[in-house]
């Protein structure tokens, strides 16, 4: 999904990296039995240093288990063949998170409603020393932030009526609409574009934009981006914009 090409140093360090993890997965599930990071990392010719943080990793991700210092396949191998089944919607969003966030360097997260807030429940930080980091489990009005405003969007008519006549919208900041006639604007907007904008709404110098994330026809979610307003300029909307579309296209695809 890369905009510009690597230098062949760091696409060789990438593909070497990727074909050492297959090759740690295949050669514990092939022994059938626990085995020792000292036992793959002769057999396979990995750097014990190299070989802890892929473990580590792979472990974290559920793909190894560990017990004291053996390492079995993990659970989430035999998931892998569940077809989706056995996924979790926000499983199912992870990688595309992660996606996001690689491309941009900007604070990705994936959004769901929750009655009349939403939910961020998977969020990968940008590693830029200026950045916004979104609370995983935090719950917010839908008001406030672009996930929720998409989310709000995708209301029926009927619904928007019910929230409008339900909710206290808070002013978190100047520029935070929270009027009846700003909020149905909006929602105007956001359906015909297909996007939400927050531009400080929520925090002073954060731009937020999210997509609608549809699956079977039925909206799920929201995927997001919070970019600090000094990096958001029309080179980075065009480049949020088209990941978001790209990114909502697929789990619809999917």
């Amino acid at each position: 999904m890369s905009d510009s090409p690597q230098p062949a140093a760091a696409t060789t360090a990438t593909v070497k990296s990727a074909m050492r993890t297959l090759d740690i997965l295949e050669y514990v599930v092939a022994h059938g039995r626990p085995l020792v990071a000292q036992e793959i990392a002769g057999a396979l010719l990995i750097p014990v240093s190299s070989l802890s943080y892929l473990l580590t990793t792979l472990v974290e991700r559920g793909y190894l288990s560990r017990e004291g210092r053996r390492y079995s396949p993990g659970p989430r191998l035999e998931r892998l063949q569940a077809r989706g089944a056995g996924f979790s919607l926000a499983e199912r969003a992870a990688p595309l998170v992660r996606a996001l966030r690689v491309q941009l360097n900007e604070t990705a997260s994936f959004f769901v409603r929750r009655g009349w807030e939403c939910e961020a429940v998977v969020t990968e930080t940008s590693d830029h020393a200026l950045r916004y980091a979104v609370e995983v489990g935090r719950r917010v009005p839908l008001h406030g932030f672009a996930a929720g405003k998409v989310l709000l969007a995708a209301l029926s008519d009927a619904e928007v009526d019910t929230y409008l006549s339900e909710t206290e919208r808070s002013r978190f900041t100047p520029t935070t609409i929270c009027d009846e006639a700003g909020l149905r604007a909006e929602i105007v907007a956001i359906r015909q574009a297909g996007f939400a904008h927050t531009h400080e709404e929520h925090s002073p110098g954060i731009h937020g934009v999210a997509r609608l994330a549809v699956v079977d026809g039925e909206p799920v979610g929201a995927f997001g981006f919070a970019i600090p307003v000094v990096r958001y300029d029309e080179p980075t909307a065009a480049k949020a914009a088209a990941l978001l579309r790209r990114i909502t296209d697929l789990i619809a695809a999917n």
